[in-house]
């Protein structure tokens, strides 16, 4: 009989998961271990694991072929040299927040073309100030062009969006090849640079990876039009924040649009909660989205199909670039 092993810590959904699959799924044995030394005893004859294994517990993890991410991006640091040389296969939670992400990258879109964090901003103040001309920048939708950094799931469904709003979408992405319906350029990661002087609004939907670190410094920003509105919610770690402050105070772009930061939480005291034209969400473009949880327990019991099966897995990371 094979065995999945839910490493602690766990989250509350677990114990959820482990009676239906193990009542959906009766020819493998589901545990999930309460400390370490439970889980490193468990996991030596382990075909699968959900969750962020310790060195210690990969150590003991001798016939393990299957981890589960714990998410579609995990924690900086979640893939360290010995689990990408394991042999075990990395699959991860990507694709279930299509809809809610791009629904919030929209939302902050249309704040920005229609100034509504600034009048937020005045109503607090109880001001009645129609801006006219706008203090920043106004963009008629219809003629402006999006560059989207990043067309997986989340990317593309933005794009639908955006098409929708008669928007022109510009795209680049390091793997995919294909151009997705609702895109009218496509390109790679070469045509970033190429790309960048032409958005009017620049959304980031990619991982962190080794080659997307920092990736947005003053440099890119400097690429953007001063009338550029810059959009991430993808990862923090892919933008320097202070670079990105600089060029606000500056004005290389008009504003900016972040739900993660390269500092998680936000400190108190950073100069990116004082800066103009700044919307600022704290990590919840998925938060408490309808079916997420559903949605990832369906994930983990077609991989378990699949292993049983000896079909491919759905998802699968290159672990050398954590994607």
């Amino acid at each position: 009989m094979k065995k999945f092993v839910f490493v602690p810590p766990q989250a509350e959904q677990i114990s959820g998961w482990v009676k239906r699959l193990q009542d959906t799924v009766s020819d493998i044995e589901f545990v999930a271990p309460e400390t370490e030394d439970e889980a490193v005893a468990e996991i030596a004859d382990a075909d699968a694991a959900f969750g962020t294994l310790s060195k210690r517990v990969l150590a003991a993890a001798n016939n393990l072929k299957w981890i589960q991410a714990p998410a579609a991006a995990p924690h900086a640091g979640y893939y360290y040299p010995e689990l990408i040389a394991h042999p075990a296969q990395v699959t991860n939670f990507r694709e279930i927040y299509n809809d809610h992400i791009s629904t919030h990258i929209l939302a902050v879109l249309l704040s920005f073309a229609k100034h509504l964090n600034v009048y937020r901003d005045q109503q607090l103040k109880h001001e009645w100030s129609p801006l006219s001309p706008p203090e920043h920048h106004s963009i008629f939708l219809p003629e402006s062009t999006v560059l989207i950094v990043g067309v997986g799931g989340i990317g593309a469904e933005t794009a639908r969006l955006c098409a929708a709003l008669g928007m022109k979408v510009l795209a680049t992405d390091a793997r995919r090849e294909d151009k997705p319906e609702w895109v009218d350029e496509m390109g790679g990661s070469d045509d970033l640079d190429r790309f960048l002087p032409m958005a009017d609004f620049v959304v980031l939907t990619i991982p962190h990876t080794p080659q997307t670190e920092g990736l947005f410094d003053r440099s890119k920003f400097q690429m953007m039009k001063r009338s550029a509105i810059f959009i991430n919610i993808g990862r923090g770690m892919t933008t320097k924040l202070d670079d990105l402050a600089d060029a606000l105070d500056a004005g290389d772009i008009a504003g900016a649009g972040l739900d993660v930061y390269e500092i998680e939480p936000l400190p108190e005291n950073h100069r990116l909660w004082d800066t103009p034209n700044t919307i600022l969400t704290p990590h919840i473009a998925a938060q408490a989205g309808a079916h997420l949880e559903e949605r990832r327990y369906e994930i983990i019991l077609e991989n378990v199909r699949h292993l049983m099966n000896g079909e491919p897995l759905r998802n699968v990371v290159d672990k050398n670039n954590w994607f």
